[in-house]
């Protein structure tokens, strides 16, 4: 594919330090494979001194597919991957020992550290983002320590990171932020080692610059020879597109990238190949309002479309309901296909009433990167307590008690569902009669046990009275399972496994008796609907990053939903932009005059689109306070 002038101009720069800045479908990963195919073939470079850095393997594969009709069978000699996996790559060469600690096991690590320590009234979740943070920011445990002088919580959590270094350390453990600290560390503080680098990699490209933290800037600027002799730094990214400062990204440096490197050129891509005119002026209508930005005019050859279409409903129910009307229309009358369609929102909870929608109405769908409402484990759980005491004498009842015996933790092990599967093994008893009925060996064991059953028990005989919606919230009470499922003595309202479980218990109303319920919830899940990849595509914005998609709709467009209550307005309103800027054909913007119930008010960026010169202004502290503290989670 031949590139336009201004990717040309880009894909030609040579030696010294750049900045592209590409707008949304700008062809950036086609030009950032040409400029590598440039240096090899035009300059002679050979192509395992080039390395090229992105923030996912999605990413790099992506870079690498276009590669290789440019470079043929040298693409593969080049180096194209994460910044940590490249991190990884450079300690394993200088023979750093040490084996990564990731997911499920570091959290136990953690958990562990925390009780070596007598930590209970800090949750592991805050503890680890808060060492994350610190690192990220290149903040030591001394620093951390300074910077919350006065702050308990603080200075506890700073404790248990020096426990959990520690015993990392014992251990040859690393975790995926200490594979950038330790480079950055090994990189900083040898000389001959950062020469050695410099000298491999003489031309370093990287993209979704916008992206990057503290740590990864610094680990770029220490392999940049700034000399440009010989050499290159090519960054490439988008400021407008900067949507993660939650993990500790920051738009300031791409926003002050030539103040960083004051002989750096930039150069700005912004003919658009994604989107209609009505689309990309939706888009600049909205970014405009930003006042820390690079200024940059959206363009486009694409022939003109349709206008962006702003669907109104006065409940979360009819908003759905449009959706199942519209897309009805879309595939019978104009012959879209369903995957040509896609339904972003800001956060996770916002797909159940879909979900549920789209089930009633036969509409195809698969959720993008992530499960089904009712799959979701804290839901999953709860909708085991409840089929366990609708059926506790059943094959139903003693697959949810397998399920649910230790959640939360009762300590019960497998040799204990050993010994209860094998307990009267001859007679016909269900697995709930059988632990009534088995003696139990250890006492604390047989503790939980009793309480067990005292919990279960009046539940089973009062269930005909109980409505699910009311059996939920006595479980949620009664297990202390808001706690547990957010592991935090406090759980926040905005927590969005807690926004998870208030949408359960909203789903639950709608029934009169427990078994109707789980039949409801059964049928998702069958793999009929829900992972349908001839479906239209459920996700949240964040998820949708890097995708296009023909027919767009971006649902809950209400205050203190998009934009969030609490996060910064700018980069609320960038998410924004870059969910409305996946759209190719046609935009859809909905919104909803009642949320949760409540009255809710749309968001201030629909105004922004419509290009509205004079929008109403909105008040926060007018809004029903359910709704307020609804801050979301993307992940």
């Amino acid at each position: 594919m031949k590139l336009n002038p201004e990717q040309q101009k880009a894909a030609d720069f040579l030696n010294g330090i750049c900045v592209v800045v590409a707008v949304p479908g700008s062809g950036k990963t086609l030009t950032m494979s040409h400029r590598i195919g440039n240096l090899v073939k035009k300059h002679g470079i050979a192509p395992e001194n080039i390395l090229g850095l992105t923030f996912t393997r999605n990413a790099a594969e992506a870079m690498r597919e276009k590669l290789v009709p440019v470079l043929d069978d040298m693409a593969s000699r080049v180096t194209l991957s994460t910044i940590h996996s490249f991190c990884h790559f450079l300690l394993r060469n200088e023979g750093v020992t040490f084996n990564v600690l990731s997911g499920k096991d570091q959290i136990i690590f953690l958990r562990n550290v925390m009780k070596q320590q007598k930590v209970r009234d800090l949750s592991i979740g805050m503890v680890l983002r808060e060492i994350s943070l610190a690192k990220n920011n290149l903040i030591d445990v001394d620093e951390f320590r300074a910077l919350y002088e006065g702050d308990k919580s603080m200075i506890k959590a700073s404790e248990i990171w020096e426990a959990y270094d520690r015993e990392k350390s014992k251990k040859f453990l690393l975790d995926f932020d200490d594979l950038l600290v330790e480079s950055y560390r090994l990189l900083n503080g040898n000389e001959e080692v950062r020469e050695k680098y410099r000298g491999t990699f003489r031309h370093l490209l990287v993209d979704e610059y916008q992206d990057i933290n503290p740590l990864q800037s610094a680990i770029f600027k220490i392999l940049v020879d700034d000399t440009g002799n010989d050499s290159s730094f090519w960054a490439c990214g988008d400021d407008w597109q900067s949507i993660y400062a939650f993990t500790g990204a920051s738009v300031s440096n791409i926003l002050n990238f030539q103040d960083t490197f004051p002989t750096s050129a930039q150069m700005i891509l912004n003919l658009n190949y994604r989107s209609t005119p009505q689309i990309l002026q939706a888009c600049q209508n909205l970014i405009r309002h930003n006042q820390k930005k690079i200024d940059k005019e959206l363009r486009t050859d694409n022939p003109a479309g349709d206008d962006v279409i702003v669907l109104e409903s006065s409940s979360e129910e009819t908003e759905a309901l449009n959706l199942v009307s519209e897309i009805n229309d879309l595939v019978e009358r104009q012959e879209y296909a369903y995957t040509d369609i896609a339904v972003l929102y800001r956060c996770n909870f916002q797909s159940r009433v879909i979900e549920e929608t789209f089930q009633q109405h036969k509409i195809p769908y698969e959720i993008q990167n992530g499960l089904c409402f009712y799959d979701r484990r804290e839901v999953r759980i709860l909708l085991d307590y409840l089929r366990l005491i609708a059926s506790p004498y059943s094959d139903e009842g003693d697959e949810a008690l397998r399920n649910v015996i230790n959640v939360p933790n009762r300590y019960i092990g497998r040799r204990f569902m050993v010994d209860l599967d094998d307990f009267q093994n001859d007679s016909d008893m269900h697995l709930y009669n059988k632990l009534k009925s088995m003696p139990v060996g250890l006492p604390y064991i047989r503790k939980n046990v009793r309480e067990f059953i005292q919990l279960i028990d009046p539940l089973i005989e009062d269930s005909a009275i109980h409505q699910p919606a009311e059996l939920i919230q006595l479980l949620r009470v009664a297990l202390d399972y808001d706690r547990f499922v957010t592991d935090d003595d406090m759980p926040s309202p905005d927590d969005v496994k807690i926004e998870n479980l208030n949408q359960l218990v909203m789903a639950a109303a709608r029934f009169n008796d427990i078994r109707s319920f789980l039949e409801y919830t059964d049928t998702f899940q069958e793999a009929s609907v829900s992972e349908n990849k001839d479906g239209v595509r459920l996700m949240t914005i964040h998820k949708a990053k890097g995708l296009e998609f023909p027919i767009l709709f971006l649902i809950g467009c209400v205050e203190n939903i998009l934009p969030s209550s609490k996060g910064n307005l700018e980069e609320e309103r960038r998410i924004c932009f870059v969910g409305i800027s996946r759209a190719m054909k046609l935009l859809y913007l909905s919104h909803s005059l009642s949320y949760l119930g409540q009255p809710a008010k749309k968001s201030r960026f629909l105004d922004e689109i419509l290009g509205i010169k004079n929008p109403r202004p909105t008040q926060n502290n007018h809004l029903n306070p359910l709704i307020a503290s609804l801050v979301v989670d993307p992940h």
